[in-house]
């Protein structure tokens, strides 16, 4: 009989492989991402003290009008751009990108370049 493979236990396990190695600070806080099958979400993370300082998904009504008829990596780059507008307004300019074990390609790397159009440096 074949084992089903899981594939969100292998992406949690090269996750965690990542985040022994990234931190959010003061300075630079995490910009983390979470991708489910419909919709993606953003979050900018200072781990020293373990607060959320800005969020942004597709669910957010900012952006629900803008979305409407767009593919999903075109939905993931106005979030991207979302999250870096308000990274900007909490005077957050720079970020350690934290892909969430996600292969950095498609709606994840859409993610990052509308963050980084919108003035993010990681």
């Amino acid at each position: 009989m074949l084992k089903m493979i899981d594939k969100n236990a292998i992406r949690v396990a090269r996750h965690y492989r990542q985040r022994k190695n990234i931190a959010g600070t003061q300075e630079r806080p995490r910009l983390n991402v979470y991708r489910s099958t419909s919709h993606i979400y953003a979050q900018v993370i200072d781990d020293t003290v373990g607060n959320t300082l800005v969020a942004a998904s597709t669910l957010d009504a900012e952006i629900k009008g803008k979305i409407e008829g767009k593919n999903k990596v075109e939905q993931a780059a106005l979030v991207g751009e979302l999250i870096g507008a308000r990274a900007k307004a909490k005077g957050v300019t720079k970020v350690v990108f934290d892909r969430g074990g996600y292969l950095y390609t498609g709606r994840v790397a859409a993610l990052a370049d509308g963050a980084r159009k919108s003035g993010l440096d990681f």
